[in-house]
């Protein structure tokens, strides 16, 4: 799952400077075209809401257009509920590509290819990113925000005193200095998947990762669409591989208890102990906003951080698997709601955010130089140099599955409940019948 929402989640969903809506908390734009005003729902809050508000002000000023955001956690139910209400904002913003293609499929949002340049646009996007957003050879929606999953970080300053590796050519290189850090004392890895209801979607991107390398993107593809069941053989061989890092002894600090009962966003914690108790983390961009805030004001100096790299004998290429918050039209012929959409879809929009810090591009022609620290900038760059990209798998698969069994079927698996071949199994067993 794209932790861009459960970002969004844990912080105030009221935080946005425009957040007010009429009376019943919806606004029927049946009878508003033209008149200077755009509404735009969303799932995120807090600062990132003020990120993308700041980002918004020079726009309405320049063009007139009165841009109200409304935050919503739980937006996939309240979109779907507005939808069908006959009360759909202008525009909303899927943390799930899955559930705008659910709506597209029924005739519910307009294909922005009748009033953008996709072509454009798909020039200048991370390669790869916007076919999150077609169906049937339309394209119903075009990214705003990218997440960069592929990362694992570490404290700068004890990682290096101790002369650890800072890059790896291979996951077999990364098993091999695994040994090392713990003939140190240390536990590798840092890592926690307690996110209340959404227990377990840490575990399900890093089945992701495992899948993207050792079989590759065509594989991947298949097993996204469901072409290939979700208990093939090659799902099943990634879960082993990564049961091989998640449960061996001493390679993950806390052990399986410990990576439970640990918030996501806490489990960098140990890493900045005196000495570290573990020192990787292999998590999405947006993890350094969960970073103690000592170490947030000098990310720089702190943290360091390189790719999760590929698999000897697996896909030929450095895969980078991301996320990303994909914005959709409901009221496309409004000419005020295309303006909106064709700017918050290019790589104009973002500076303030970017400055502000939270935010990454899904642009490869974004000015590195709006981002607030060196490390993200390394981020843009990762992604700009990726050989493929991939959208997070379980936001693109059926809710039933990408989660629900998925997530649930990790933490089964993670405590020895049921086996590889029985949790793919359960997985394949909670897709929806065509």
């Amino acid at each position: 799952m794209t932790a861009l929402a459960l970002t969004g989640c844990l912080q105030d969903p009221d935080g946005g400077a425009g957040s007010s809506v009429a009376a019943g908390g919806v606004a029927n734009n049946a009878n508003t075209d033209g008149d200077g005003e755009v509404q735009i729902l969303g799932n995120f809050g807090g600062q990132e809401a003020e990120g993308f508000e700041a980002a918004l002000e020079k726009f309405e000023e320049d063009s007139g257009i009165s841009i109200e955001y409304v935050p919503d956690q739980n937006f996939d139910t309240t979109i779907k509920q507005r939808v069908n209400s006959g009360q759909a904002p202008d525009i909303g913003i899927f943390p799930q590509p899955g559930g705008l293609l659910e709506l597209a499929e029924q005739g519910d949002v307009q294909p922005i290819d009748t009033f953008l340049d996709v072509d454009a646009i798909e020039k200048t996007l991370v390669p790869g990113i916007l076919d999150v957003a077609r169906l049937n050879g339309r394209f119903y929606g075009a990214p705003m925000r990218m997440a960069i999953k592929s990362l694992v970080w570490y404290p700068k300053k004890a990682y290096e005193q101790a002369g650890y590796p800072t890059e790896f050519k291979s996951l077999q290189q990364m098993e091999q200095a695994m040994q090392d850090i713990k003939s140190d004392g240390i536990a590798p890895w840092c890592m926690g998947w307690f996110s209340d209801q959404a227990t377990g979607w840490v575990g399900t991107d890093w089945i992701e990762e495992y899948v993207l390398r050792i079989h590759g993107p065509d594989v991947y593809d298949q097993w996204v669409d469901h072409d290939i069941p979700f208990d093939d053989p090659r799902i099943v061989e990634a879960f082993d591989a990564f049961g091989d890092l998640a449960k061996g002894q001493g390679n993950v600090f806390g052990g399986v208890r410990g990576v439970l009962n640990t918030a996501f966003g806490e489990s960098n914690f140990p890493m900045w102990k005196n000495p570290p108790q573990c020192v990787w983390e292999r998590q999405g961009s947006f993890v350094t906003g969960f970073y103690p805030a000592n170490i947030q004001e000098n990310l720089d100096e702190e943290v360091g951080l390189f790719v999760f790299p590929p698999s000897e004998n697996g896909y030929d290429g450095q895969p980078i698997l991301g996320g990303g918050d994909v914005a959709a039209s409901f009221n496309g012929d409004d000419e005020d709601t295309q303006k909106v959409m064709e700017f918050i879809t290019s790589d104009q929009f973002g500076a303030e955010w970017a400055q502000a810090g939270g935010w990454l591009s899904p642009h490869q022609t974004f000015d590195p130089q709006n981002y607030a620290d060196e490390i993200t900038r390394s981020v843009a760059q990762i992604a700009v140099e990726a050989d493929v990209f991939r959208f997070d798998a379980s936001d693109l698969m059926p809710k039933e599955v990408g989660s629900g069994e998925f997530w649930r079927s990790m933490v089964s698996w993670l405590q020895d409940d049921v086996s590889s071949e029985e949790a793919a199994a359960r997985i394949e067993n909670a897709w929806p019948q065509s």
